[in-house]
């Protein structure tokens, strides 16, 4: 089952703001502005009109507590809802920021505040409306406002107009970098969410495959004997009937029948690997056999070399063997995935190991990572595929916005694995990755010792055409 990022399945007029966090953000300043009001009128002795400053603060509360009465707390507001809510916000301020002084209040850049809001989790018509809104209210307090609070008997604060278009100007660009800013951490982070849930969901369905083998291997296990039985009964039956009649026909049937059951638990069994150490743990000869095996049928060959680092002998030379991870079997299948699409006409993998490391690389002979997305690669939905062959895979339910590499790489990376991604020096071409273990984290203690003591290389070639 494909996995569908939440953005391609939000509905239009949704949004992902809970009524909760605009009631908690709006009592934050509802606090901060009575302190604020409070502070200058009755701790500084400013002048101001204090009546209509607290007014306009009760009734943001009065509509706090008629949204908790009116609604749960859980309930997620449309989009529409949602930006008339931070509107309001954004006149409140400004509402108040008229009573004391207009732009020349400290507190004017505060207009910013719910632009961030609608940045960070409303769509993007919902943040211009806000926008907008914050906008038109900055420029009518440069001309209309109150005096501000200043010391009784001296002459009112005032600024040169230019100054206050200054503060104007100051304003539009916080809203417009910090909106800007606001709404691509957001974006980011959504796209890490839906990226590791894709993640997660892909090595689940490994681990039921997995699990799936296990309870083969144990059906067959369980069977085989049943079987053995109706299969030796069914033969000392055909030796008392006579041949030639429809009991010896029947018998023979269940005996041809019995014995297919059998071959089919035998299949099966080739690939349980669940509670038997035996295959628990595989080679890394059967790791990158098991990695190569869907793209034999491709028309790409694909060469293999596996040999201990130049000059290591003795027990580092046995060829490492690990404990079966379908994480990594996932990882390692779809670089080479992506190595067989990108191919001319060969893939190469290699893999060498010594007391320390155990390293895997795979090259072809394609055109090699783009310069301008090979710091990127392993991000979520940052691919070297072009537009076209995108679409095409996306709509036909294989991928290609980026998500593989970064499952692949979230994966191996959890095995202890170390990737590096760089192009083929000359006169060779294509792109290579690397993949590289210490071998503590590649191998289980205490692993079988079945291994080659020998540490000669081994080399096959499957030619997948």
């Amino acid at each position: 089952m494909a996995y569908v990022p939440r953005h391609k399945i939000q509905r239009s007029g949704a949004s992902r703001l809970r009524l909760q966090t605009i009631v908690r953000l709006r009592w934050i300043a509802v606090v901060g502005q009575l302190v604020a009001v409070l502070g200058v009128w009755g701790i500084m002795g400013f002048e101001l009109p204090i009546g209509g400053c607290l007014m306009i603060i009760a009734l943001s509360t009065w509509l706090n507590i008629f949204l908790r009465i009116r609604y749960p707390a859980r309930h997620r507001l449309s989009s529409l809802h949602s930006s008339m809510l931070l509107s309001y916000d954004v006149l409140q301020l400004g509402a108040l920021l008229y009573m004391t002084g207009g732009i020349l209040n400290p507190f004017a850049f505060l207009v910013i505040a719910p632009v961030m809001v609608s940045a960070a989790m409303l769509p993007l018509h919902a943040t211009l409306l806000v926008s907008g809104v914050a906008g038109v209210i900055a420029m009518l307090l440069v001309r209309f406002h109150l005096p501000l609070p200043w010391y009784p008997g001296e002459t009112p604060f005032d600024a040169p107009f230019l100054y206050k278009l200054g503060i104007l100007a100051a304003i539009f660009s916080g809203v417009a970098f910090m909106g800007l800013y606001a709404r691509r951490l957001a974006k980011e982070a959504t796209q890490m969410s839906d990226a590791l849930a894709a993640t997660e969901l892909v090595l689940s369905h490994e681990q039921q495959l997995h699990a799936l083998d296990g309870l083969a291997a144990a059906a067959a296990h369980e069977l085989g004997t049943p079987l053995g039985t109706i299969t030796l009964v069914a033969k000392e039956l055909m030796r008392d009937v006579p041949k030639g009649t429809a009991l010896a026909d029947d018998i023979a049937l269940i005996r041809s029948q019995a014995l297919r059951c059998r071959e089919i638990l035998g299949t099966l069994t080739q690939r349980g690997d669940a509670g038997d150490p035996l295959h628990e743990h595989l080679p890394l000869a059967h790791l990158i056999e098991e990695a190569i095996e869907p793209f034999q049928i491709s028309d790409k060959t694909i060469t293999v070399d596996l040999r201990p680092l130049e000059g290591v002998e003795g027990s580092a030379a046995a060829e490492p063997v690990g404990v079966r991870r379908p994480g990594v079997v996932y990882g390692l299948t779809n670089i080479v995935e992506n190595a067989s699409d990108f191919a001319a006409e060969k893939v190469e993998i290699s893999a060498r190991w010594d007391a320390q490391r155990v390293i895997i690389t795979v090259a072809d002979d394609g055109p090699g990572f783009p310069a301008n997305v090979i710091d990127r690669l392993g991000e979520p939905y940052v691919t070297s595929r072009p537009l076209g062959e995108r679409v095409h895979r996306e709509q036909g339910g294989g991928g290609g916005l980026g998500l593989g590499f970064f499952i692949a790489r979230t994966l191996l990376e959890r095995s202890g694995a170390e990737l590096q991604l760089a192009n083929r020096d000359l006169p060779e071409h294509g792109a290579l990755v690397e993949i590289a273990w210490p071998r503590k984290s590649f191998e289980e203690a205490g692993s079988m010792q079945e291994r080659s003591e020998d540490g000669e290389g081994v080399e096959l070639t499957v030619d997948a055409a």
